[in-house]
Formats: structure tokens, sequence, C-alpha cells
């Protein structure tokens, strides 16, 4: 893992146990990264019993946590996204960081800041083959290292309030700014909805989520959507 200029490396060891080793940060950091301060067994506890539906899909997650990314690292990962499949969304970040990020330890990089990418032109990006999403690129960062929309602001404000802020950036819609402000400023009660989440709201709750999912539907929407995606055959015809 990466994040910043920081690394993580976990070894699997079996029966669910890693062995980590850490550098360029102290362990807090990535206790921060994983949410390790969260109990996921009592908050699973505490969201079970809504509907069959869900039980099922906390049961079948249980190692699901909300990572607590950089902002602007969040931001833009989830600009490139769009449209776009996990393995080109995975080519797209690593050569944005193995060409304009500063180098770590193992050969690795780290996320350019908005700073170095605002100076950039479509055609500096032409590596990354984004398509259509350089343009948002440059511009998210242009007005993020301009201040124009500042991050740290966009995080002391009200969750709707801070989606339309982000929404100010080109090719930013609802759902990539729920995306950024789950993963990126920890507001657990947005709930991003994409193709899969479309079919669970439909199928499961076409009245909306449970009142008493509501504060942590950020969270239930990752046990959902991990559940929904690895069961297609629930929403046969």
């Amino acid at each position: 893992f990466v994040s910043g200029k920081a690394l993580l490396y976990l070894t699997p060891l079996g029966c669910g146990q890693y062995e980590a080793a850490w550098y360029g940060a102290d362990w807090d950091v990535w206790a921060g990264y994983f949410d390790l301060g969260r109990s996921y067994a009592a908050l699973r506890q505490s969201l079970a019993g809504q509907s069959a539906y869900l039980d099922a899909a906390l049961a079948f997650g249980q190692g699901i946590r909300v990572l607590r990314q950089d902002r602007w690292e969040a931001l833009c990962s989830f600009i490139i996204s769009q449209n776009n499949n996990i393995k080109r969304i995975r080519g797209i970040v690593e050569t944005l960081c193995n060409t304009w990020g500063e180098p770590l330890p193992g050969g690795r990089s780290s996320f350019p800041g908005p700073e170095v990418l605002a100076s950039l032109t479509e055609e500096d990006l032409q590596p990354l083959r984004s398509g259509f999403r350089a343009k948002y690129i440059l511009d998210a960062a242009r007005k993020t290292a301009s201040g124009e929309v500042d991050l740290d602001h966009v995080a002391s404000l009200p969750t709707e309030e801070a989606a339309a802020e982000l929404c100010r950036i080109r090719g930013v819609g609802i759902k990539v700014a729920h995306c950024a402000l789950l993963y990126g400023f920890h507001r657990i009660e947005c709930l991003p909805v994409d193709v899969w989440m479309k079919r669970v709201m439909s199928t499961m709750y076409p009245q909306g989520l449970p009142e008493e999912l509501l504060p942590y539907a950020g969270i239930a929407q990752q046990y959902l959507f991990h559940y929904s995606r690895s069961h297609p055959e629930l929403f046969e015809a």
C-alpha cells in the first residue's frame, strides 16, 4: 500500500493474519488509513436485523473496511474511475505515479499532488491513455492547487454542501463526489450509487434505506455492493 510518501507491506501468514512492515510514517498513519479505531464487528451487529438481505451481506463481507484515503488521491482516483474498469484504473494510476510522483523505496512512487499536475497539458497526459478523463484530471488539479476548490474547506462543510463544492470541478458529478467524500473525507453517511447499487436499491430498497442505516450508509453500501456483485443471480429475472 502507498499513501502519500508512506509505504506498507503486508505478508499473509494464514488464518487471516499478516506480517506488516511500514516505512515513511508511524503505524498510527496506517491505523487511521484502515480505520482500525472502529470496531466493524460491533458495527455489523448494530446494523443487523434490518433485512435478511443486509444480514446476508454483512455475514458475507466480514473483512470489509472503508479506508481513510488522502483527500486529493481519493478525488483524483475516482475521477479516473469514471466509466472505467479496475484493470485500466490501476494502469492509469500506476503510470500517473511513476511519471510524476516522487520515487519511494522498493521501486514504488508517490501519488503526484495537484500542484505537480496543475501545470501540465492534455498532451502531457497522453501516456496515461485516460481519454476524456484527462481534462477532468487537469481541471481538478488546477482548481485544487489554486485553492478555488479548497479540500480543507470542503472537509469543514456539511455533506450536501461539500458535495456541491466538489461538483464545481469539471467531470465531477454526485456519484464521484460521494465516493471522494466517503473515502477521502470519511463521510460514512455518503451513499455512492453505481450500476450495482441501483439494482440493490430498486430491488431490495425501493423506498430507500431504512432510517437506522442512514448514518452508516456508506459502510452499509460496501457490504451490499460486494455481496450483490458476488451474487448476480439474485437480480436475474
